[in-house]
């Protein structure tokens, strides 16, 4: 059942991807690169979020590494 959703997911990037792509001009490297990095990572996040639903979120990462340093900083100020 996994596998079905990964092809499914992998079938929207396709299809995200080909829809997109020839909208770019041919000298848009930059626009190019950011598309493929952001489109990756997100059907790299999708795909992981799959396996691992109970995955912490960016907030609660955010939480987890500033927390220490807003307890440092009240103690100095």
């Amino acid at each position: 059942m996994k596998w079905t959703t990964i092809a499914g997911i992998t079938l929207w990037v396709v299809l995200i991807t080909l829809y997109e792509w020839p909208k770019m001009n041919r000298n848009q490297n930059k626009e190019k690169a950011a598309f493929v990095i952001l489109t990756a990572m997100g059907c790299l996040l999708a795909i992981l979020l799959l396996f691992v639903p109970n995955i912490a979120g960016p907030t609660q990462m955010v939480t987890k590494f500033f927390k220490p340093l807003g307890k440092v900083l009240e103690r100095n100020w």
